[in-house]
């Protein structure tokens, strides 16, 4: 394919190819020159022009198929639009020619067409440049196509469209002639040259005007015979003519068009009057229609009426939203009328009248919906109330006229009905849409939009009264908060009304309506309705017999009033269960004899009130069953199943209980029988086994029954066959934009669609969508459809002989049925024989013996070649589940056997049609059918009928099963993937375009190939590089089709390819295609755009971006319509068809493709995505922002004409969306979300607006987050304070999300303050509305949310800005505080819960944080005691503010805290497992219901964790000290329940103040245990920290400490659980807060410990003080119990803690307890907190035991404690010593300082192992030298605790202290100055340690070395501050000498020093010049001599008199020094030299 790329074809390659492969490689070669002719310089192409233009012709001449002659034009057309055109007429005469040669032969047509297309190419792309050869042409064309067949009169047809769209006016000569040729094709056979003669039309009304002025009636009747047996690719093309043609009609201005004066000007009337024709007429002349009016038989045909249907929402649509705006009430009129009274005919049956009532709801909602701006649909829905306000006023006059002879007819009122049926349901769907924006209209009394749809719910008609319920019911849906007060109203008026048969059922309709919607309405009914429905509905039935007028009413509505009950699940049945089974139980007889009296006695009448009552029961169980399967248990199936067999019984003598009454029980006794199925099916068979065979019989006799004449086969078999399988039938029954409509197209001209009056009990079900009503199907239909789905069930469960028999029975009737009937009765054997295979199938049951397969065989046999399609398709997919069934290989491999003879064997399309699709549903449900033998004949037989070009049909059904076994086959299917390409793109490349079907199989076929062939097209090899060619090819040439479900599957196709291997897909010309398409009028073509683009922009998202935009500024105009790229990038568009897209998963696609977007981009495009979003949030729904549009015409204009909706169009396009509805605008909201959270995740900057702002300087194109706040707090607050509540909340969410994040930036001008600051008045007017009486609970709850976290954010300091928001929070605590009795009735109770939890978590969150804040505040104060100036008074205000907020909260904390603990004991409540449920109080808790308790846990689930924490935290601040009993009441206005919470209340006994805190403390305690043992997954870390903070607050006091200590179980409890928590929970954050409860669980025990010991000296005295019983753990064994001990339970905490820190600790790790080789490590810093924490704990622990159980864990506790020092002592820079190694110095002193190391029990075997501790750290010097780099002076501070720290004898014995001596003289020689110092210190602290037995043998060893390197120094000078330093350091060591020493000692110390500072003196000449260290070194030494001189003057003076040179030279330094002071002022305070360089321990170990 490669030598296909050039500029001229490469004929010497093109002549060695095959016929096949000549095609591919031509059309492969005009794909690229298409391209390259564009790319290449135009002087380069005119010097190869005429070889170009000779290939291209002798192409032309060669037959080519139809995508190459397509692409060969283009090319041709293109090339002579760049080279030069002086042969373009020899071109044109030459197609000409072709065109006109009399050779007819198939062979040749293919050149004939070519040339067609040639010609339309030019003229289209060189239009007037032709000059008048036009004519000449135009005449040939039109002549050849009165021979041409239908696919030359279709390329005719498009070619004429070309031509007119090229010469546009000028090709007015031939308008007329066109316009007659096409006429005649407009009612063509061919449905394709339909399609093309609409589009040639559509092309010629552009510029010929007599088509929509004198011509227009004609062009109407015309389209309206195209739309006779239409398809609906012909209905979508005429209507778009239609409607265009009549737009252009009502827009024209006179004299604009043509200066002639013989253009008619057509009104709005007439045109609407012309589609009105149609609608009611169809196509017949005023003539023929009156001729059938006289004789009663003319109907329009279904497919006219759709069709015009569609072209009046064309026609409304290309006038566009502001003229529909204008005209609504004139077009609303108009619209309702065609199913008004005055047009009787469309309306004469039921049938048609629901249909026309289809077809008006179908405009009205098309157009309202999507064209209309919410404001405009408030407008629109106020003058649709104002039509049922009249038409209600009619029906009053006519109701209330007694006088018969006056009275209107009532005619009247039964043709009334439908207009008011169509108005309340897009009343309905209107207000269903705009949500809770609605909210204004309905408040507005003028509208009286309730009153009016309430008024009409007693009118006389079912189908109205139906239509208001469901009216209101979207009403209660749209607006939650009316639901209650509607339901309230229906159920008192259905009470007042009950003796008016009309208001019975109307208003029970009504409340069913209404209580199916609160599945939608998350915020519920109060639970008491439940009681109040069914104590009604009981009343209904139980009245029913008192009055026979209202006998029928009253029970059906009695039962449907507990049907819809039941939707509302468990939580409000389970109550009234009982009452309803009694019911149940009731309305059956007892027994057969019962039965049997009743039949006896009964007239016509009481059977109809009867059947009606028995089949609304079915109903009632039916629902039970569906919606509250959790409380079918095995009791109340017991109580369901007695009357079922009574059921049965009569159900089998329904039939004969008919005969006796005639037709009035026909009706009942199918909706008997179809509930009693529906009900059947739903139940388990085991309960009904007694009567399946009495069941089996009445299902087998309604199936063959001879009352069904009716085959509506699209409602029974699409559910049976394979979802992929239907793609083979009519597009409609895929999901289209009409699908509503055209569903009466499918279901055949005799069966009426589905309406809500066929079945009043889908009232209360489910719509297929939200909006959409219920449509349930007739019910003799619906019977069939029941009847087909229980016989599978049942006769799965029967004998098999019975089995058998059933089905032999089924067999014969079909066979003896006459031919009319024979295919209604086939139809209906086959749906319920499939529903049984299914079902056996799926419950892997088996079909039983071998005899059952014949009759089972012969009757899928037949309907397989039945000439029903669907029928075909059903019993294939049968035939293959039949053999997965059976699960026999040698059968399969028969079945298949047959299939391939009659397919060698047959000619007829039925039969190759019908077994070609077995063989691939074969596959499909068993792989590779048996042998790879087998998939060759397979495979073979397809490949031959395939290429049958003589049936479409049979090639449709062939390729489809081809893809299916290709799909299958996987693998196995690679050696014919060659093969399988070629024929895919042979057949591509040749067959026709009018074969539609045939290309979309083909294209399932290319899909599935390239899956099998997956991610081997990435590989590089010859063959597979040949095949991703051909893929590619294949694609290229489906996105030409010109059908859409073909470009479609083009779409699919790349997106897979894009999968595999991206690299080779070109996404420039992928995106392209997408954007074109992503505005398309085909829904399933945009569902593949949306599909392909979701997958592409998660990998390339920046790029398909970039693409997009590129494509539209370059393409023109016309190329992307509706989707606006230019101005808005494919974000915007995708934005813009979110909001106008109704199809749930398409919207779902965009959502997420724009989330993929945001992902990748929105930080790199940040000011575009937020300018995007800020649009769509501000955009208002007002049209007057559109800037008004100035005409360019003279005339004055009148202000109705509509020239200006053209030019309004393009004004529009400088917003993404104008407009935009809230659906949209909430998604915006969540967008605005995303992008913050993708920002957090990238640049630091986006949160940091000096460095952001230094960036942006840097460089302009940097954009960051903190600079666009301004925007984001601008969006959230438009968002939050919105009409709709849905994007309330996500308004408030995104500025929750903005205050969390932004809360803490500092702002740059402006130190110490935030940024956020500024805003602080958007947020407060934000969150106002919020608080509202009228706002819902939600909102409510998550605006408190918001003010928390505004208040504790802490960016308002001054306290009066903060009253605002807090007042917010105060006026909610008032309204809780009323109680949940006095809070809103609207909702059901848990709303009230979610309400009162979340204000009290907001005020839990203020006050944690007040608290906090108090306690920072007070630290500082205590750290920082001198303050200067400023300072302090910015102090002053801070702490002023800190304080005044806790002072704010204080005034209100006496009643939080009751409800704080009362929501608390609610929690602890409502967390107790199942088995206690007896024990919870009847009436529920505080603040929830009994009835609502599950609904309420979610929302204590959310908020206990924080109201813990701060109950917690107000309890320490009271310290457990009882204060006043009432604290707080007096703000109380009701009591809080919990008794145990606060004192006393209604007489029960008043608890002592102790055991109120005690049962206090547990709850806060029992809770927290309770959460922290059993962490769920979905715990968040907030409450898990919170939990852990509120045991520390909890146990920072005495009391509760005491009740810790004093309770060991409870203690080791604790332990436990928070050793859990450790090890589950990996947060260091959630670890050290545990470790720190467990630290004051420990302080808790020793306290106890203490006191005990305490009390016990006291009580026993002094005397007997050595029998004092020891006290803590170990007691006199030192035994510690696992599980029983404290202590134990810490160690296994901390070595948990330890180990997973630093494994080297576990000795199982490290192989031996001995030490280690590895080197010492650095931990993170949580791990150094992590560890020191658990040091501090085991440091504690001796503490808790008895002396004997110290010395059990004394080991333990020193090996960890000194491992941890021997792993992490690191050496540091400057010597500091690490973190861990500080811990475990400090851990270690205390232990050594411990009292028990003294105690006389213990003293001995500690100090045995203080001894063996201080070996293993001086084992620590490794003598081998193999030891890596360890730190010395960790080591030698770890001995020097030791030394100073424990008692002497510890360390005194000789070789320890030989030992330790040993380490310091060696340190001492080290040469590391650092070391050195240290060591020095240390020696320093030894030598002044009071014990002489301690410190003195360190002074004998180490003084004289310490002497010697002191006066080394004098050698070697010092070079830096460092060495300088060791020098002091030594001075300083033997000055302390000097003082320690003994007198007589004392003068030969000072003998050794003073030579030594001598030494270090300069003399006044070299003083000057001298180093810095020097002269530093200098000062230092005369300063000490100052000093030592007057201290020991005598032996000073001797010194001095013994050395003359040393007086000199001291005498010589003083001289100098005193120049030098001389010189320069001595400064004010001299520093101690060096004093700055010493290293000092943070912490002081000794």
């Amino acid at each position: 394919m490669e030598l296909a790329h050039s500029l001229l074809l490469n004929e010497e390659a093109y002549n060695q190819l095959g016929e096949v492969q000549k095609a591919e490689f031509v059309f492969e070669w005009l794909k690229f020159l298409e391209k390259l002719l564009l790319a290449t310089n135009k002087a380069d192409i005119k010097e190869k022009q005429k070889s170009i233009i000779e290939q291209l012709i002798s192409l032309l001449n060669s037959s080519p198929g139809p995508p190459t002659r397509k692409l060969l034009a283009e090319n041709l057309a293109v090339l002579y639009s760049i080279g030069d055109t002086f042969s373009v007429y020899q071109t044109i005469d030459k197609c000409n020619e072709l065109i006109r040669s009399k050779d007819d032969s198939p062979s040749y047509l293919p050149t004939k067409l070519a040339a067609v297309v040639c010609l339309g190419s030019l003229y289209k792309k060189l239009g007037r440049l032709l000059g008048n050869t036009f004519i000449d042409t135009v005449g040939n064309i039109l002549k050849a196509m009165k021979s041409a067949e239908s696919q030359g009169r279709y390329e005719i047809m498009l070619s004429l469209q070309n031509i007119l769209s090229g010469l546009g006016a000028a090709a007015a000569p031939c308008h007329r002639d066109i316009y007659k040729a096409a006429r005649s094709c407009l009612t063509d056979r061919s449905m394709a040259v339909r399609c093309a003669a609409a589009k040639c039309l559509l092309e010629l009304q552009n510029e010929a005007s007599f088509m929509w002025s004198t011509d227009i009636d004609s062009v109407a009747t015309l389209c309206f015979k195209s739309f006779e047996g239409s398809n609906y690719d012909v209905r979508i093309a005429v209507s778009k003519l239609l409607g265009t043609v009549l737009a252009r009609a009502v827009m024209s201005k006179p004299g604009t068009a043509t200066s002639r004066q013989n253009v008619r000007k057509v009104s709005l009337e007439e045109a609407m009057e012309l589609l009105g024709t149609g609608f009611l007429r169809g196509s017949s002349g005023f003539l023929r229609a009156s001729g059938d009016m006289l004789k009663g038989t003319s109907s329009v045909s279904r497919d006219v009426r759709v069709g015009v249907t569609q072209a009046y929402v064309v026609f409304i649509s290309t006038l566009g939203g502001r003229w529909l705006e204008r005209n609504f009430s004139i077009l609303l009129s108009h619209i309702l009328s065609l199913v008004s009274q005055f047009h009787p005919k469309a309306i004469q049956t039921q049938m048609d009248a629901i249909c026309c009532r289809r077809c008006v709801s179908f405009i009205l909602r098309t157009t309202i919906g999507s064209l209309l701006g919410e404001k405009a649909q408030i407008a629109a829905a106020r003058d649709i109330c104002q039509v049922i306000w009249k038409l209600k006023k009619t029906v009053d006059a006519v109701m209330s006229e007694v006088n018969l002879e006056t009275r209107p007819g009532s005619t009247d009122v039964a043709a009334s009905q439908h207009v008011l049926v169509c108005a309340l349901q897009e009343l309905g769907n209107l207000i269903y849409g705009l949500g809770t924006t609605a909210a204004p209209l309905l408040q507005d009394s003028s509208a009286g939009i309730l009153d009016n749809v309430i008024s009409v719910i007693v009118h006389p008609s079912i189908s109205v009264r139906l239509a208001a319920a469901w009216c209101l019911h979207c009403i209660a849906v749209a607006l939650p908060s009316y639901l209650t007060p509607l339901l309230d109203s229906c159920l008192e008026r259905l009470t007042v009304l009950k003796s008016s048969p009309e208001a019975v059922t109307g208003f029970s309709f009504a409340v069913a309506a209404l209580l199916g919607a609160v599945k939608y309405c998350p915020l519920g009914i109060p639970h008491g309705k439940g009681k109040i429905i069914v104590m009604l509905a009981e009343d209904l039935l139980c009245s029913a017999a008192q009055n026979s007028r209202l006998s029928v009413q009253r029970t059906q509505a009695g039962w449907l009033l507990i049907a819809a009950l039941m939707t509302l699940g468990s939580a409000f049945i389970h109550h009234h269960l009982p009452r309803v089974l009694r019911l149940w139980k009731c309305v059956f007889p007892l027994s057969p004899k019962d039965l049997e009296t009743e039949r006896s006695r009964g007239d016509s009448f009481t059977w109809q009130v009867t059947l009606e009552g028995r089949a609304g029961a079915f109903c009632a169980i039916k629902s039970f069953v569906s919606h509250c399967n959790d409380l079918l248990t095995d009791e109340v199936i017991q109580r369901l199943l007695p009357p079922l067999p009574c059921a049965v019984n009569l159900l089998t003598q329904l039939s004969s209980i008919q005969k006796t009454y005639g037709s009035p029980l026909k009706t009942p006794s199918v909706v008997y029988k179809q509930r009693l199925y529906e009900l059947l099916a739903l139940l388990p068979p085991e309960i009904y086994a007694g009567s399946l065979c009495a069941i089996l019989k009445e299902l087998a006799a309604d199936l063959t029954s001879s009352d069904t004449q009716m085959a509506a086969s699209t409602f029974l078999l699409p559910p049976l066959c394979h979802q992929d399988d239907l793609l083979l039938l009519s597009p409609l029954l895929q999901d289209t934009d009409h699908r509503f409509i055209e569903e009466q197209l499918l279901l055949g001209n005799g069966v009426a669609c589905g309406s809500l009056e066929y079945d009043p009990f889908s009232v209360y079900e489910h719509g297929i969508e939200g909006d959409s009503v219920p449509k349930p199907l007739p019910p003799m239909l619906s019977l069939i459809s029941s009847a087909a789905r229980l016989f599978g069930i049942v006769c799965a469960h029967v004998a098999e002989s019975q089995r058998l028999l059933v089905l032999e029975q089924l067999l014969d009737k079909i066979k003896h049925t006459k031919a009319s009937r024979q295919q209604v009765v086939q139809l209906h054997v086959m749906a319920a024989f499939s529903n049984f295979l299914k079902y056996v199938a799926n419950s892997k049951g088996n079909l039983g013996s071998e005899e059952i397969r014949r009759p089972a065989l012969t009757l899928l046999m037949g309907a397989l070649e039945s000439t029903n399609p669907l029928m075909r398709c059903t019993a294939a997919e049968g035939l293959a589940r039949l053999a997965q069934v059976i699960g026999d290989g040698s059968f399969t491999a028969g079945l298949a056997q047959v299939s391939f003879e009659k397919l060698k064997s047959a000619r007829d399309v039925v039969t190759r049609t019908g077994h070609s699709l077995a063989l691939g549903s074969l596959h499909r449900y068993l792989g590779g059918v048996g042998s790879s033998q087998h998939l060759n004949a397979c495979i073979g037989i397809l490949y031959t009928l395939s290429q049958d070009g003589t049936s479409p049909d049979v090639q449709t059904w062939a390729l489809h099963s081809l893809s299916l076994i290709i799909d299958s086959a996987g693998p196995l299917y690679h050696l014919h993937v060659e093969s399988t390409l070629s024929l895919i793109l042979m057949l591509l490349l040749t067959v026709p375009p009018t074969h539609a079907e045939v290309h979309q199989s083909l294209g399932r076929c290319l899909n599935v190939l390239i899956t099998t062939l997956g991610p081997e097209l990435q590989g590089s090899s010859t063959a597979v590089s040949t095949l991703r060619t051909s893929c590619l090819l294949g694609c290229a040439i489906m996105q030409d089709n010109p059908d859409c479900l073909v470009q479609a599957q083009a779409i699919s196709c790349l997106q897979q390819l894009h999968m595999f291997a991206p690299r080779y897909v070109n996404l420039s010309s992928l995106v392209s295609c997408l954007c074109v398409n992503l505005c398309s009028s085909y829904l399933f073509l945009r569902r593949a755009v949306l599909a392909c683009l979701r997958q592409i922009v998660q990998r390339e998202a920046a790029e398909v971006s970039e693409h997009a935009v590129v494509l539209a500024k370059d393409s023109r105009e016309d190329l992307i319509p509706d989707a606006n790229i230019r101005e808005v990038g494919l974000e915007g568009a995708l934005l813009n068809l979110l909001d106008k897209e109704s199809d749930q998963r398409l919207c779902q696609d965009i959502k997420e493709t724009l989330s993929h977007m945001i992902t990748s981009m929105a930080v790199g495009k940040l000011s575009f995505w937020l300018k995007l979003c800020k649009d769509v949030l501000a955009s208002s729904a007002d049209f007057t922002t559109v800037a008004s549009v100035d005409t360019t015409q003279d005339d004055e204009i009148d202000k109705e004409d509509d020239a200006s909706v053209l030019t309004y169009r393009n004004d529009e396009k400088c917003r993404p969306i104008t407009n935009p509805r809230w659906a949209t605008r909430v998604f915006a909201a969540e967008c605005v979300c995303k992008i913050i959270s993708q920002c957090e995740n990238s640049d630091s900057a986006h949160f940091d607006i000096a460095l952001a702002q230094e960036m942006k300087e840097r460089d302009s194109r940097n954009d960051f987050l903190v600079l666009h706040l301004a925007d984001l707090i601008r969006m959230a607050f438009m968002a939050a304070t919105d009409h709709s509540d849905q994007l309330r909340l996500s308004g408030l969410q995104t500025l929750l999300v903005v205050v969390r994040q932004f809360a803490t930036i500092p702002e740059p001008e402006f130190p110490g303050h935030v940024i956020l600051e500024q805003y602080q008045a958007n947020v407060g007017a934000a969150l106002r509305p919020a608080f509202t009486s009228d706002t819902p609970p939600d909102v409510t709850a998550k605006a408190c949310q918001v003010c928390s976290a505004w208040i504790a954010s802490g960016v308002v300091s001054d306290l009066n800005d903060l009253r605002r928001v807090h007042q917010l929070l105060v006026s909610s605590l008032t309204k809780i505080q009323a109680g949940k009795e006095a809070l809103s009735q609207l909702y059901n109770e848990s709303a009230s819960t979610m309400e009162i939890l979340a204000v009290l978590k907001a005020w839990a969150e203020v006050y944690i944080i007040a608290v906090e804040r108090q306690k920072k505040q007070t630290e500082k104060q205590k750290q920082t005691m001198k303050i200067v100036g400023s300072i302090e008074e910015n102090a002053r205000d801070v702490s002023s503010s800190i304080d005044g907020l806790l002072d704010l909260v204080q005034t209100d904390l006496g009643t939080l805290s009751k409800l704080w603990l009362a929501a608390l004991q609610d929690f602890a409540l409502l967390t107790l497992p199942s088995e206690f449920a007896s024990q919870l109080p009847l009436e529920g808790g505080a603040f929830y219901t009994a009835e609502t308790s599950e609904n309420a846990k979610p929302h204590y689930h959310n908020s206990w964790a924080l109201i813990l924490h701060a109950t917690a935290l107000w309890l320490t601040s009271t310290g457990f000290i009882v204060a006043d009993p009432d604290e707080g009441a007096t703000n109380l206005s009701r009591p809080v329940t919990p008794t145990t919470m606060c004192q006393g209340s209604s007489g029960a006994s008043v608890k002592s103040p102790e055991d109120v805190y005690t049962d206090r403390f547990h709850l806060i305690l029992g809770i927290s245990v309770e959460f922290l043992c059993s962490l769920r997954s979905d715990a968040t870390m907030e409450s898990i920290t919170a939990c852990l903070h509120a045991l520390q607050a909890l146990l920072d006091v005495p009391w509760p400490r005491s009740k810790i200590g004093s309770d060991q179980d409870l203690g080791v409890e604790l332990l436990n659980v928070l050793h859990r928590v450790i090890l589950t929970r990996e947060s260091p954050s959630i670890q050290l807060a545990s470790l720190e409860v467990v630290r004051q669980v420990i302080y808790a025990a020793q306290e106890h410990v203490k006191e005990k010991r305490r009390s016990a000296e006291v009580d026993d005295g002094a005397a007997e003080k050595e029998t004092l019983p020891e006290f803590g753990e170990g007691k006199d064994t030192g035994g510690l119990v696992p599980g029983r001990s404290l202590v134990f339970a810490t160690l296994e905490l901390c070595v948990c803690i330890l180990v997973r820190q630093l494994p080297e600790l576990n000795p199982k790790l490290t192989g031996s307890p001995g030490i280690k080789t590895t080197k010492a490590q650095i931990l993170s810093d949580d791990g150094n907190k992590l560890v020191s924490a658990a040091l501090t704990i085991l440091s504690e622990l001796p503490g808790v035991c008895s002396p004997e159980g110290s010395i059990s864990v004394l080991p333990t506790i020193l090996y960890l404690i000194i491992g941890v020092l021997r792993e992490t002592a690191v050496r540091l820079p400057g010597g500091q010593l690490s973190y861990t190694v500080g811990a475990a110095l400090q851990a270690l002193k205390g232990i050594l300082a411990s009292p028990l190391a003294r105690a006389e029990k213990s003293h001995t075997a500690w100090t045995d192992l203080l001894r063996s501790a201080l070996t293993t750290i001086l084992d620590c010097w490794d003598p081998d030298g193999t030891q890596q780099e360890f730190d010395e002076i960790s080591l030698l501070t770890a001995i020097t605790v030791f030394i100073l720290s424990s008692s002497p004898e510890v360390t005194t014995i000789q070789c320890l202290q030989e030992r330790c001596i040993q380490k310091f003289k060696a340190t001492l020689e080290l040469k590391d100055p650092v070391v050195q110092i240290k060591c020095y210190q240390l020696l320093l602290s030894i030598f002044q340690y009071p014990n002489p037995a301690v410190s003195y043998p360190y002074i004998h060893s180490l003084a004289s070395s310490i002497v010697r390197k002191l006066q080394e120094t004098d050698k070697v000078k010092p070079e830096d501050a460092a060495e300088l330093q060791v020098i002091q350091e030594g001075i300083k060591v033997l000055e302390a000498l000097v003082g320690i020493a003994e007198e007589q000692h004392r003068a030969h110390l000072v003998a050794d020093i003073l030579p030594i500072l001598i030494s270090f003196l300069l003399d006044e000449n070299t003083l000057g010049s001298a180093p810095t260290t020097m002269r530093n070194l200098h000062d230092f030494a005369l300063q000490n001599l100052m000093q030592i001189g007057p201290q020991y003057s005598s032996t000073f003076k001797n010194i001095m008199a013994s050395s003359p040179t040393m007086k000199a030279r001291l005498e010589a330094a003083i001289k100098g020094n005193q120049e030098n002071i001389k010189i320069k002022t001595t400064p004010k305070h001299i520093t101690k030299p060096g004093k700055n360089s010493s290293i000092q321990l943070k912490t002081n170990f000794f």
